[in-house]
């Protein structure tokens, strides 16, 4: 719970800080052409911030992205064949299973009131678990056909000018967030690399000792002391 508490504070404090660039904060407060400012955000980051659904999408994503999670990675659940991985198909079988969960209790009915203040009709329903899913999935950074979609997708929104066939401006801006989306969570996952020393020390403990337990336990082939450093690294490479 610590993990998903100190990654959803990381993404509401991202998503703070998504602001047009040619404001300043004083700017932004200015009461004076407010709305003019709020079509501006709403174009610089996609439509992000004029959002309120995908910006709870996003918290909530960060919520739920680890329940149940093992302490081992899904290459080793596929290994040892857990329940789970036929469900699956040995596919990001760790981030669908949190999502199901949580979604199975999302769903219950003592949430009746709090699904109907966030999502008026069943087309609102059903883009938030698009946004979850797609969020949730994002945190599997070791998937190489999943990295190499998303690395496909910012290629074509950002540095390929011109729009596929008859895309609309809409498509192309949604491909857009969604990508801004998935980077924002990605870098919320591990944000404990790029904070305060201490911060850094405590989370970087705390994956070391699971790792060393998995390796214990039999799950894990080497022990993390063999490749700590260029793991840390790799999180950046990823």
């Amino acid at each position: 719970f610590e993990h998903a508490s100190h990654v959803t504070m990381s993404v509401v404090k991202l998503l703070s800080r998504i602001v047009a660039p040619e404001f300043d904060e004083e700017t932004l407060q200015m009461p004076k052409g407010k709305q003019n400012v709020a079509y501006m955000l709403h174009d610089h980051t996609y439509g992000i911030t004029s959002d309120p659904l995908t910006q709870f999408a996003c918290v909530f994503s960060a919520l739920i992205h680890d329940i149940e999670h093992q302490g081992v990675p899904n290459t080793q659940l596929v290994k040892e064949k857990v329940p789970i991985v036929s469900k699956y198909n040995e596919r990001s079988v760790a981030e669908q299973n949190s999502v199901d969960l949580a979604w199975k209790l999302f769903m219950e009915d003592k949430y009746v009131d709090l699904r109907r203040e966030l999502c008026g009709a069943d087309r609102d329903l059903r883009r938030f678990r698009q946004l979850v899913v797609n969020s949730v999935m994002a945190t599997d950074i070791m998937d190489v056909e999943l990295k190499g979609l998303r690395n496909a997708r910012w290629e074509k929104a950002f540095f390929q000018e011109e729009r596929v066939g008859n895309e609309s401006s809409t498509e192309n801006r949604n491909r857009k967030a969604t990508i801004v989306i998935e980077h924002l969570i990605q870098a919320s996952d591990v944000a404990h690399t790029m904070q305060h020393w201490n911060i850094y020390r405590k989370w970087n403990e705390r994956l070391f000792l699971e790792m060393a337990k998995a390796y214990d336990d039999g799950r894990a082939l080497k022990h993390p002391v063999d490749f700590w450093y260029k793991g840390e690294i790799g999180f950046f490479d990823f």
